[in-house]
């Protein structure tokens, strides 16, 4: 598995991030949602430098352009409900994209302990295509290998992209092991040493779903 950091050396990425990170900025839901889009597009910015192209002939007023156009077939995923403005921002490039979801969350025991669960996948065919599978925070990287193995079950991907903003060292080291061997590329904007006892990112920013969406029960 190949790790790609976009935060060095650091370019307009870092300030978006750094918001998304900053107590005060947080209070506006709206504007945390548009980093993560805003990040979401730099993102697709940077993967379509790895993607297959092919020349096409362009009409214009005044003649004809052969024009490079991606070749290979997108499929953009993302984890709920986090996820959506981060694949907002994806689609916003790979337009014309197909697109897939993942419903899942962590069901915690009295003991604290949790299991991640899915409940809930929409995808087209993933054979032979290029699979972008978003999720903006990878603390244990549990869900993230849950999800991408049940999105499997619809067909093998030629290559992934996993893309998440911040992710902590445990949950990337766990991916690398856990999907190791798999045509996967990992893209991360910011790298956090640690996980608290609720292994949640440290420092993080705490939780991208209810920052972006409101609290929940």
């Amino acid at each position: 598995m190949e790790i790609k950091f976009i935060n060095d050396p650091p370019t307009i990425i870092n300030r978006f991030v750094a918001e998304m990170r900053d107590i005060e900025v947080q209070n506006y839901s709206l504007r945390f949602r548009r980093n993560m889009e805003r990040l979401g597009e730099v993102f697709a910015y940077e993967i379509s430098k790895t993607l297959k192209y092919t020349q096409k002939e362009v009409r214009t007023p005044l003649g004809f352009s052969n024009e490079w156009f991606t070749s290979d077939k997108i499929v953009l995923s993302s984890i709920l409900r986090a996820g959506i403005p981060l694949h907002n921002g994806l689609l916003n490039y790979f337009d014309d994209a197909e697109n897939a979801f993942v419903s899942a969350y962590r069901k915690y025991s009295d003991e604290g302990d949790f299991d991640i669960r899915i409940e809930y996948i929409s995808s087209p065919d993933l054979t032979g295509k290029v699979l972008i599978l978003a999720d903006p925070m990878l603390a244990t990287g549990s869900s993230m290998e849950l999800s991408y193995k049940s999105l499997l079950t619809n067909g093998k991907p030629a290559h992934t992209h996993i893309v998440s903003i911040i992710a902590g060292q445990a949950g990337v080291e766990y991916i690398e092991d856990k999907l190791r061997g798999e045509p996967i590329t990992l893209w991360i904007a910011a790298l956090d040493e640690e996980l608290n006892a609720k292994s949640y990112i440290v420092p993080g920013l705490g939780d991208a779903g209810d920052l972006a969406y409101g609290a929940k029960l």
